[in-house]
């Protein structure tokens, strides 16, 4: 099966864009941590090898590539916290990242191609949905590359703060062992009190104090 490639890309700057951005979020489904969002800008005279859906390649990867498109590229990168997250709900929220994203390059791109099947409402920019984006094209894979690289880094410092959920391993997704120390340790502010599992645990706490 072949990789992403750059003609999304492509097509785009044929119809007269110049800077074609790629924007993809990566932390809907954890019960902890923000949900992150980057956007990034290749140039097509200057790829590097091995740009792939972020899940289909190891951590050691993962970590170079983000290091050579950070250094060598226009890049942003957004955060939803937990509250807003709680507040406007999880797709929301992704969109949310995914404008914060876009808005924090340094030129405002002409044209966005996005993850997903749909646009951010909010996304002033033209833009197009591409469906599993990630695994088709070269700019959204790299966008994907940062976002979980960098909320990976993320939930490993709070992972220090607040030892036992494994969030350095599991990065705040509901695994069994994270499940388990939810009941054993609790809810940390860190945790999305709007999800199913987190909310349950709450009720339970709250029956048991009345």
């Amino acid at each position: 099966m072949t990789g992403p490639d750059f003609s999304f890309e492509a097509a785009a700057i044929a119809r007269g864009a110049r800077h074609v951005a790629g924007v993809d979020e990566v932390g809907r489904g954890p019960l902890a941590g923000p949900v992150t969002a980057a956007a990034v800008v290749l140039d097509p005279e200057n790829i590097p090898e091995g740009l792939n859906d972020s899940k289909k390649l190891n951590a050691a990867r993962r970590e170079a590539l983000a290091v050579w498109v950070m250094a060598n590229c226009d890049w942003s990168v957004a955060h939803v916290d937990v509250d807003e997250i709680d507040r406007m709900n999880i797709y929301h929220a992704s969109h949310l990242a995914m404008c914060r994203a876009v808005a924090g390059l340094r030129a405002a791109p002409c044209h966005v191609l996005v993850d997903g099947n749909r646009v951010p409402r909010d996304l002033a920019v033209p833009s197009e949905p591409v469906l599993k984006g990630d695994a088709r094209c070269l700019t959204i894979a790299a966008a994907s590359i940062v976002a979980k690289v960098l909320r990976d880094r993320i939930m490993e410092d709070l992972a220090q703060q607040y030892p036992g959920y494994g969030w350095e391993a599991n990065a705040g997704y509901p695994t069994p062992a994270h499940k388990k120390a939810l009941l054993d340790i609790g809810v940390t502010p860190h945790h999305r009190r709007s999800f199913k599992p987190v909310h349950n645990i709450l009720c339970r706490d709250e029956i048991a104090s009345d």
